[in-house]
């Protein structure tokens, strides 16, 4: 039959293999091979979401490099810039040529490629491969084969060991290819080579353990080497401990310095969650809108979407609601402030009234500036806890479209908008004549709303100026707020924080260009 013109005999299928394996080895895994979980998050072809000094990294042929041809004087590295790492695994495939690597994690960025933190170790000699050493703090924690605790004060005890150092090296191939794997959970850090464990460490030393931090590549100090890594791979995990984990989307800088902070506030919010209840509560921000990170929901309990909104609004491109709602459906809780409360009736509405009880319809809602007056705080809501009535100037969003019936949807802040913003001419955004024959009536602001699968939704409609982040009660409202959609209990006296002047400013975003001027 035709098949067997194409038989090839022994000695070219022998130069076959002895041409391809070299080509087959540095491929990146097929989609079909990644084990359920796991994301990748190279792309085999570029150094994109990654930040180093591109004179020492590149990539070849699907594997990622970082090579000195000459001896380096300060240790380097590549940073993953796509998010944070908090409890994960982390799967890959290393080899080293002379000298001495790792790979960071849970880590701080000090800036110009410099990073200190949890280093899973590897080199080319016979000692360290698969150790725990804490980058720029404790050195090294736990070596290979050991199992350690260690507690308050930095006490270390050491357990049953795992096995002789000199045996689990003897299970790592030496200047070839070796599946490294990370394993954080909580406080318990393990580390894996070619599916041995190389090394195990309980971290219970709170002031100097990280339970959030950085991804990073380590290029070392010294002599000439290189390292190479190729089928990078995350999966995150549920947090332990009964913690729980907050997810702050930024949307774009859009108005003049100082109005739609959305990137400032958010960073707000977690600094403050962070030294307050960082213990139960982790964060990350992401800005520009949306994630980079491929991986980012896959351990969120809450999401926090304050962006621009209407038909600009990130939740409702490509098929993100489609996304969260599958999250929603899930129990994950969703929070949407000022702006981000605004999606189109049509493109979003129905999945707003079920995420979060209510939504911005335009036509029907409206965004005037006024200052809080007769301002009344639900009573007996933990989101309330703490928080006194006050008076803010700022465009305070009313007349929301809200689930019917509505007796699901708590009202957290209410007050009486002044008669003159229902005056306005009729549009889009601006009046209508329902909002305009109701004056004098008390409107709702922020409101909560406990969903029927068991998840929690939150909306509040000011928040345009971030410089009212300066009030204490309004700022304890959303600390609480953000708090409750998480699933944390919130202290009875509320979340505790102090912000600053400088705080309340380092992180702006720069003033946007001058417009430019239509022609007449």
């Amino acid at each position: 039959m035709l098949f067997c013109r194409y038989v090839l005999n022994p000695l070219t299928s022998l130069l076959l293999l002895v041409v391809v394996l070299p080509s087959l080895q540095a491929a990146s895994l097929d989609p079909g091979q990644i084990e359920d979980g796991y994301v990748s998050i190279f792309d085999g072809q570029s150094l994109n979401g990654w930040n180093g000094n591109q004179e020492l990294w590149r990539v070849e042929d699907g594997i990622l490099i970082g090579e000195t041809t000459s001896p380096l004087q300060a240790t380097t590295y590549l940073i993953w810039q796509q998010g944070n790492l908090d409890d994960f695994e982390l799967q890959l495939d290393y080899r080293i040529t002379n000298g001495n690597s790792g790979i960071q994690y849970r880590s701080q960025d000090l800036g110009e490629f410099h990073v200190t933190g949890y280093q899973a170790d590897m080199e080319s000699g016979p000692n360290h491969s698969g150790i725990l050493y804490d980058q720029g703090g404790r050195g090294i924690v736990t070596k290979r084969g050991e199992r350690t605790i260690i507690e308050a004060g930095g006490i270390k005890k050491t357990g049953e060991p795992i096995d002789t150092s000199e045996n689990l090296q003897s299970k790592i191939r030496s200047g070839d290819w070796n599946q490294y794997r990370i394993v954080a959970r909580g406080t318990h850090l393990q580390h894996f080579i070619n599916g041995e464990l190389m090394s195990e460490t309980t971290d219970q030393e709170s002031e100097k353990r990280k339970a959030s931090g950085i991804l990073a590549f380590q290029l070392h100090a010294g002599q000439p080497m290189k390292v190479e890594f190729k089928n990078i791979l995350l999966k995150r995990l549920r947090l332990t401990g009964n913690r729980k984990k907050l997810l702050l989307l930024a949307g774009r800088a859009s108005h003049k310095q100082g109005a739609h902070e959305f990137r400032a506030g958010c960073l707000l919010f977690q600094k403050c969650l962070q030294n307050s209840i960082g213990e139960k509560l982790v964060t990350a921000v992401h800005t520009d809108g949306w994630p980079n990170d491929p991986t980012a929901f896959d351990n969120a309990d809450a999401i926090l979407l304050f962006s621009d909104g209407g038909k600009g609004h990130p939740v409702v491109q490509r098929n993100r609601l489609a996304q969260i709602d599958a999250l929603a459906k899930r129990g994950v809780g969703i929070a949407c402030l000022h702006y981000g409360v605004e999606v189109p009736k049509e493109k979003g509405g129905a999945e707003f009234l079920h995420w979060i009880g209510g939504f911005f319809e335009t036509n029907w809602s409206v965004n005037p500036h006024w200052t809080l007056a007769a301002t009344e705080i639900a009573k007996n809501h933990p989101i309330c806890n703490g928080v006194k009535p006050f008076e803010v100037n700022d465009e305070w969003y009313y007349h929301m479209r809200f689930r019917e019936p509505n007796d699901d949807v708590t009202k957290i802040l209410t007050a009486i908008p002044p008669d003159s913003t229902r005056e306005r001419p009729d549009g889009l955004h601006s009046n209508n004549p329902t909002v305009r024959s109701n004056k004098g009536h008390r409107e709702v602001l922020a409101w909560a709303y406990d969903r029927p699968d068991g998840g929690r939704g939150f909306g509040c409609t000011g928040g345009h100026f971030h410089n009212n982040w300066a009030n204490d009660d309004f700022r304890t409202l959303i600390l609480n707020a953000l708090v409750w959609t998480s699933g944390v209990a919130v202290p009875n006296n509320g979340i505790t924080s102090h912000v600053s002047d400088i705080e309340l400013t380092e992180d702006l975003d720069p003033p946007p260009p001058p417009r430019k001027k239509r022609k007449t």
